[in-house]
């Protein structure tokens, strides 16, 4: 895709899964890619998997919702790579349980993590790419923040408050000439999915239904959508802001 070759890139929460995929990718497509994962250890094996095919990666170990440590780990990377020009915002978690049996201890993690986390990300990497004229920001979100999910309230909210930020933060730096998009998956095949359903009996008759209610006839792979990921990254989607694309196999379809 035209414009990707030396753009740097960083991605949250890439060292398993969607973010994985999308480090990959952003790595084939010749661009240098920072990883941020609290797992340093499976951050750096990513790093080292781009770099052995022919790419430019690093990882650092950072916790995102503490901003403190947001700023150093960016300041880090940018002192590496030069000045970040890509921001996807992937990092994410939660667990699946009915709002009523939740505690305010679980709703902090989970709004800690999924929507604290990418503010903290993004105010540490937006202004500098205001100063310079020229940035793309995307989060991954998820459906459940456009149709609600059944055992994933707090994570449902976030995500619905992640789309809004973004719509807004891309009427802000339009001007600017950056461009801020969400894209929202749906159930996919990861590390994290299969913590979420778990492996029993139970387990596998959710993941079924799951099948069922999509159209296409499975749930997405990681690889889905790393290519759409790299188009909001490049010269070809810079006439795109302010949208929200779910990569759902059809389990929603939105006009």
């Amino acid at each position: 895709m035209r414009g990707l070759v030396g753009r740097t890139a960083l991605v949250t929460g890439g060292g398993s899964g969607i973010g994985r995929a999308i480090a990959q990718r952003l790595g084939q497509e010749g661009m240098p890619v920072a990883i941020l994962d609290i797992n340093a250890e499976a951050a750096g094996k990513v790093a080292d998997e781009i770099v052995a095919a022919g790419g430019t990666a690093t990882s650092e170990r950072c916790d995102i919702t503490d901003y403190g440590a947001v700023q150093a780990a960016v300041a880090a990377v940018e002192d590496r790579h030069g000045p970040t020009q890509v921001l996807v915002n992937n990092a994410g978690w939660d667990m699946t349980i009915p709002f009523i049996k939740t505690t305010p201890d679980f709703w902090k993690k989970v709004v800690d993590l999924n929507w604290y986390g990418p503010l903290h990300v993004t105010h540490a990497i937006a202004r500098g790419m205001s100063e310079r004229s020229f940035g793309r920001i995307i989060f991954i979100a998820s459906d459940a923040g456009r149709v609600g999910s059944s055992g994933e309230a707090v994570y449902s909210g976030c995500k619905g408050g992640t789309i809004a930020f973004a719509k807004t933060l891309a009427r802000e730096l339009a001007r600017k000439s950056i461009t801020v998009n969400t894209v929202c998956p749906g159930p996919t095949n990861t590390p994290a999915m299969a913590a979420l359903v778990g492996n029993d009996e139970n387990g596998k008759k959710i993941m079924d239904a799951m099948i069922r209610g999509v159209p296409l006839g499975r749930i997405g792979e990681p690889d889905d959508y790393a290519g759409l990921i790299a188009l909001l990254a490049s010269d070809d989607g810079a006439f795109m802001t302010g949208q929200t694309i779910s990569v759902s196999g059809g389990l929603t379809m939105h006009g």
